[in-house]
C-alpha cells in the first residue's frame, strides 16, 4: 500500500489472534422467510436448510419447475396455497408466487471471513451503522460480484440479515459471509493486525478514491446513509477518500458508494 497520504497507525499494534465474537441472539434473526423465485432457487442451490416451500395455486412456469425439482430432491415439503395467503405471509404482493421457510441464516466469525479463499487478493467490506435493508442487500450483491471475502456489520444501530435484505441481495446472501460484531472499532483493529489496510469514505477527504493503491489486503469502510462514518471509525481508517460530487447533492447512498469503490479495487488489481 502506498504510504502517501496514509493516516498514521499506532507504532506497536497488538498482534493478537482473537476475533470479535459474532452475536445473533435477537429475534429478528431466529428465523428467516425467503421471498421470490430467484432468492429461493439460490438458497436451494447453496444447500440451505428449509422447512417448507409455499407456492401460490396459480403460480406456473419460469424457474418454478427447477425449484420444485431441487426441493423434492432435498426432501423439502412443497405446498400449494391461495395467493392471498402468500400476500399475508410475505407482507407484499411482489413475491412471485413463492415463499420459503428457512432455518436462520447464520452469521460467521470475523476470522472465517479473513481466512476465506476467493482466488483474489483479500478484500473485506465494513459497514458503519447502515440501517437501510435495501442498501445492505445491494451491497451484498456487489460484494459477491467483486469477489469480496465477506461483509462486517455492527450489532447495534444497523440492519441485520432479514428477508428484505435477502430479497434485495437477489441470492447473494447465500454466498457472501456476514460477520455481526459487537464492536466495529475492535474488528477494525483485528483486521489491521492481520495486515489489512482500511480505506474509508469521507465527503471532506482531500484525496480521491482513485488516488490510493488497492493492492494487498484491503478493507473498504462505508458509513451510514446521511451521516457518513462515525468519528471513531473515521479516525481508525488508514486512508480517507472522497468521491467527486459535481451536482447539488453532497453524498451518494451507501450501496452506490460501495459499488464505486469495489469496482475501483477490481480495476486497479487487473
Amino acid at each position: 500500500m502506498d504510504a502517501k497520504e496514509r493516516r498514521p497507525r499506532v507504532a506497536e499494534r497488538p498482534q493478537g489472534t482473537g476475533f470479535v465474537k459474532a452475536d445473533q441472539t435477537e429475534s429478528e434473526v431466529s428465523s428467516a422467510l425467503i421471498v421470490g423465485r430467484h432468492p429461493v432457487l439460490e438458497a436451494l442451490k447453496s444447500g440451505r436448510s428449509m422447512n417448507k416451500i409455499l407456492l401460490a395455486e396459480s403460480a406456473e412456469g419460469g424457474s418454478l419447475s427447477e425449484i420444485s425439482a431441487k426441493a423434492k430432491a432435498s426432501g423439502v415439503v412443497l405446498q400449494r396455497v391461495p395467493k392471498a395467503h402468500l400476500d399475508s405471509i410475505a407482507k407484499t404482493t411482489h413475491h412471485q408466487g413463492i415463499v420459503a421457510y428457512a432455518a436462520a441464516h447464520d452469521y460467521v466469525e470475523l476470522d472465517e471471513i479473513v481466512s476465506r479463499e476467493t482466488g483474489n487478493q483479500p478484500l473485506v467490506v465494513l459497514l458503519d451503522e447502515v440501517s437501510d435493508p435495501y442498501n445492505l442487500g445491494a451491497i451484498l450483491r456487489t460484494a459477491e460480484a467483486t469477489g469480496a471475502q465477506g461483509v462486517v456489520i455492527p450489532k447495534r444501530r444497523a440492519v441485520p440479515l432479514t428477508e428484505t435484505v435477502g430479497k434485495a441481495a437477489a441470492g447473494a446472501m447465500e454466498y457472501v459471509p456476514v460477520a455481526r460484531v459487537a464492536n466495529l472499532i475492535q474488528a477494525m483493529e483485528t483486521l489491521k493486525a492481520k495486515g489489512y489496510w482500511l480505506v474509508g469514505t469521507d465527503v471532506e477527504a482531500p484525496q480521491s478514491y482513485t488516488e490510493v493503491s488497492y493492492q494487498g489486503p484491503i478493507a473498504i469502510v462505508i458509513g451510514a446513509e446521511g451521516k457518513g462514518l462515525s468519528r471513531l471509525v473515521r479516525e481508525g481508517c488508514d486512508y480517507l477518500v472522497s468521491l467527486p460530487m459535481l451536482g447539488q447533492l453532497q453524498s451518494l447512498n451507501a450501496s452506490v458508494a460501495t459499488g464505486v469503490l469495489l469496482y475501483e479495487v477490481i480495476r486497479q488489481r487487473r
